[in-house]
């Protein structure tokens, strides 16, 4: 008898596979092809919400599933506005989303520093480019008098020694080196350019300096204001006129900061406490004024995406 098995299966083997095949894909379509109708999911196990079969699986799908990573993430959660605070798509740099406006929803939680963080930007590679909201000390951007970011600065040196140096193990792997935009204003351009915002941008990204952490830009100030019209350029957002209206639409103001952008051979640029952006004309205020320093660096396109809405009370979560 158990000759007799051992041939029937034997000879029928493919036939039995492809006839367990055919009746599970079958009990597979209609299993989602005909969803339970009126049947109640009971959850009191499960620790789930959805009470429907449905919404059961869904749920689980959103719990199990891969967070999305780097900008990506962010791109799923977050609308692209074209008023208001929110993100943007840049105008001057393919493929670039910034955040502009008085309190977009671009907090970020950093180095387990809780909604510290801001995001400036967001690359076409995914890199997430992150500003800190509060200063870490207060420096003199050289004490040599260069206005030569990759000198490197005093500004420069604290930040990629003291600095990254306290920063948690773990954030460290975070950060990326990157290519930041440092190239030099060049003299005479306010007469030549009228500040136009396109000028400044091209003008950074002349020259490039790889590293780990820098200063926000002047363009990058510029361009975090929503209100185009009074505060889109250099000019009209130092106007007497303009520059309490710009305050309220840019988030980036607050306090007397130093930029990583240079003026001429001798020139430095500084958020003002006024909320203007200047150029201070010579060497000995670089060496002699301490403002504050707002640390910028990249976090990697492989960072995880794990909660968070951007809001200062539920600031985007990265691991």
């Amino acid at each position: 008898m158990v000759k007799k098995i051992k041939n029937f299966f034997k000879k029928n083997i493919l036939g039995i596979i492809i006839g367990g095949l055919i009746f599970g894909t079958a009990g597979v379509y209609a299993a989602t092809y005909f969803p339970s109708y009126n049947v109640t999911y009971d959850n009191t196990e499960s620790g789930l919400s959805s009470t429907d079969v449905q919404g059961a699986i869904d749920e689980l799908y959103n719990e199990c599933k891969t967070p999305a990573m780097g900008g990506d993430g962010i791109l799923e959660k977050v609308p692209i506005v074209t008023s208001g605070d929110g993100l943007y798509k840049d105008e001057y740099e393919d493929g670039k989303y910034t955040y502009k406006g008085g309190n977009p929803n671009n907090y970020i939680t950093f180095n387990n520093e809780r909604a510290a963080w801001r995001i400036i930007s967001i690359l076409s590679d995914g890199t997430i480019k992150i500003m800190r909201i509060e200063s870490v000390t207060q420096l003199v951007w050289d004490s040599s008098n260069s206005n030569v970011w990759s000198r490197p600065s005093t500004v420069n040196t604290y930040l990629n020694g003291t600095y990254y140096n306290s920063l948690t193990n773990i954030s460290q792997n975070q950060i990326i080196n990157n290519n930041f935009s440092v190239g030099v204003q060049p003299c005479g351009f306010v007469v030549e350019f009228e500040y136009d915002t396109s000028i400044l941008v091209n003008n950074e990204n002349n020259t490039k300096w790889l590293g780990k952490i820098a200063l926000p830009t002047i363009s990058e100030y510029v361009r975090a204001n929503s209100n185009k019209e009074l505060c889109g350029t250099l000019d009209t957002l130092n106007d007497g006129y303009n520059y309490v209206t710009c305050n309220q639409t840019n988030w980036m103001y607050g306090g007397e900061y130093w930029l990583l952008s240079a003026l001429c051979s001798s020139q430095v640029f500084s958020v003002s406490d006024t909320g203007t952006a200047q150029a201070y004309g010579n060497n000995n205020y670089i060496n002699r004024q301490r403002n504050d320093i707002h640390p910028v660096l990249y976090l990697s396109s492989t960072v995880k995406i794990t909660g968070g809405d951007g809001s200062e009370n539920n600031p985007f979560v990265i691991e």
